[in-house]
């Protein structure tokens, strides 16, 4: 359980301090040279558009075409 909370708080980091201003855009070579683990995440959120967003904790992702992710942040 331990390796796993390392690993989201890892990507947790990643997203966070890619996303500043909570909204923005990077590619899928970013994250992966940042050590982003796309396997680990803590929930899903499907739209009604049929968008698929990735969340760790507040900090979240949606896939875009030629490896592109935009990074979002819920707000609480």
């Amino acid at each position: 359980m331990r390796n796993v909370n390392n690993k989201l708080r890892k990507n947790y980091r990643i997203l966070s301090a890619l996303n500043l201003d909570g909204k923005s855009k990077t590619t899928r070579t970013k994250l992966l040279s940042k050590g982003f683990d796309f396997e680990f995440f803590t929930n899903i959120l499907n739209t009604k558009t049929g968008n698929t967003y990735y969340f760790l904790y507040d900090q979240g992702y949606l896939a875009l075409e030629n490896d592109y992710f935009m990074l979002v942040k819920k707000e609480i």
